[in-house]
């Protein structure tokens, strides 16, 4: 028996099993064992000697946002030609070419892309000084839970992004919206959660310690246990600080998961109703668009912005007017010592003090140190010794 159809044995199994007191034990071990399958899919195949053509798209720019969503999310399927009984040919996801060549100016790539090719498109978005890299994986549900085709290296520069952009269909409910969150779900990329706040070491001896600083109501410590053996592991220290579930534990023993903030975006809001647009406005992490008439886009890049958590510092020469034009591009809560790193390695042993005008001061201009927090939109000169 493969491997495939040892995951959809076990899945079958999750589904027909009852939740109770009484089955949390068995549940748990045949979730660790789904776990554990599923990660051998996704481990490149030691017998393959053949080498394949290079899937890596180069990161540039100060972030990276990757655009994923169903190759049916607006596609058409076309009838075969000649209106025999061949294979329909099919056209790439409208919706999600068309916001490439909205927001960047990589129209004529997007249009040229053929649906049947598992190729990344990438695009640059200018806003706020920053440039944005906007990755179209198109092809990434197509069989990468299976790891099927070109499915494990789509993934792998999906989970080097920054933020998800999940292009929805307005018009097809919120069933797209739990297939891919499925799928992503199963290859270890967790979409706006926070990582279990889980202590996990394993030891050469002693057995199993367990403690928890809270009542935990989904986890026992047999439980534990019995998941720690399914993965072989006898010796180790578990420590829980909050109240998780078996899945986040397997999630922390697995230790390759990847914890992203999404927004699901969605797309063709001009073909519903007021009331169901409101509706979908008002959902978390979510934003309503129309590609075709150029509806709300300001709003999306707004939120992408928020959901990046950049921030723009301006420098400063000594007797002169700051730079608006050339920002510095950093993260939120970003220290005096990391604009030094930015703009010269070895600025930051030469410092003496800086003078900080903005959001993040007292007064303007203030002196500070090192250790002194930017705020978005701050000017910044440095006194050297």
């Amino acid at each position: 028996m493969g491997i495939l159809e040892k995951i959809s044995e076990i899945e079958k199994e999750i589904a027909r099993t009852q939740k109770n007191k009484a089955t949390e034990y068995h549940l748990g071990l045949l979730k660790a064992k789904l776990a554990k399958y599923r990660a051998q899919l996704l481990e490149p195949s030691k017998s393959s000697s053949s080498k394949g053509e290079g899937f890596d798209v180069m990161k540039s720019g100060d972030a990276r946002v990757a655009l994923i969503g169903f190759p049916s999310v607006g596609s058409r399927t076309l009838a075969s030609p000649g209106g025999g009984a061949g294979p329909p040919l099919q056209r790439h996801a409208f919706s999600q070419s068309t916001f490439l060549s909205l927001m960047t100016s990589t129209a004529s790539e997007a249009a040229s892309y053929e649906f049947t090719t598992l190729t990344c498109i990438p695009g640059v978005i200018e806003y706020k000084g920053a440039n944005i890299q906007l990755l179209d994986l198109p092809g990434i549900i197509e069989g990468a839970a299976q790891g099927k085709g070109r499915g494990r290296q789509v993934i792998a520069v999906a989970r080097t992004a920054d933020v998800v952009i999940m292009m929805l269909d307005a018009t097809k409910g919120e069933v797209q919206r739990s297939l891919l969150e499925k799928e992503l779900g199963s290859v270890g990329i967790r979409l706006n959660k926070h990582k279990p706040n889980i202590y996990f070491k394993p030891k050469k001896g002693g057995g199993i310690s367990f403690n928890s600083t809270v009542t935990l109501t989904q986890c026992s410590e047999k439980l534990v246990q019995l998941i720690l053996h399914e993965y072989k592991i006898f010796n180790a220290e578990v420590l829980f600080r909050e109240d998780c579930s078996p899945d986040e534990f397997i999630d922390v023993i697995m230790g390759n998961r990847v914890y992203m903030p999404c927004l699901y975006v969605y797309n063709k809001i001009d073909q519903i109703s007021m009331e169901e647009v409101d509706r979908l406005a008002r959902k978390p992490d979510s934003v309503v668009i129309s590609c075709g008439m150029k509806l709300n886009l300001d709003y999306l890049l707004e939120m992408l912005w928020e959901y990046l958590a950049l921030t723009c510092i301006y420098t400063k020469k000594r007797g002169q007017r700051p730079d608006f034009t050339d920002a510095i591009i950093l993260r939120k809560g970003a220290s005096v010592e990391h604009v030094c790193h930015r703009i010269h390695r070895s600025l930051a042993s030469q410092f003496k003090y800086a003078l900080v005008w903005g959001t993040s001061t007292k007064y303007s201009p203030q002196r500070v140190g090192l250790t002194h927090t930017m705020e978005h939109e701050d000017v910044i000169q440095i006194v050297k010794k």
